[in-house]
């Protein structure tokens, strides 16, 4: 398979099943493209946790996020054309994650300065990337460019709620407080 075709140089593309090009600054490419920057980023996110052994509910933390990118792949695929949708029983998973992560957290009173940890950092990076996917995602949904499934819009809606818990988690258990703006 060949890195490169050459067929995108004049700034259309295609999407799976339609032979129609679109632009690549269209809504659909731009809500595909930000799926895999957050994606990509998730990749970080990832090798991190693993450094650092982290883990979540008797889970690693690791293999949790690659968890999460096989999901974005599904939503990008749902994106795309494919008859792919993110399943019900993942989006109350991811729920019930958060809910047991929240227990184990002192209470959340306000907005919270990132960069307490270097994993929670990463996290914190990741949740932006994570809420704007889902912002180009809606878009498309919202303008009737593509259909997006409920529970796939629920997938995206909580995986930004995921990516916060953990970078809690990640400072509260080395015991780090976190730090609140003081509005100067």
């Amino acid at each position: 398979m060949a890195l490169f075709t050459g067929k995108g140089d004049g700034g259309k593309t295609g999407l799976f099943g339609c032979n129609q090009k679109m632009s690549k600054s269209s809504s659909i490419a731009e809500a595909l493209g930000s799926l895999d920057e957050c994606n990509s980023f998730l990749g970080l996110c990832k090798m991190f946790a693993r450094r650092d052994s982290f883990s979540a509910e008797g889970r690693s933390v690791a293999d949790l996020i690659h968890d999460v990118q096989d999901h974005l792949f599904t939503v990008q695929a749902e994106m795309a054309g494919a008859e792919k949708r993110v399943p019900e029983a993942s989006v109350k998973s991811m729920e019930a994650l958060i809910n047991a992560i929240e227990k184990e957290l002192p209470p959340i009173r306000s907005f919270l300065i990132s960069g307490a940890t270097e994993l929670s950092a990463w996290f914190d990076v990741a949740r932006t990337l994570a809420r704007r996917a889902e912002r180009r995602v809606v878009a498309v949904h919202d303008e009737g460019q593509r259909p997006i499934a409920d529970h796939t819009r629920a997938y995206l809606n909580r995986l930004s709620s995921l990516l916060y818990a953990l970078a809690r988690l990640a400072n509260a258990r080395v015991d780090i407080t976190e730090t609140p703006p003081e509005y100067k």
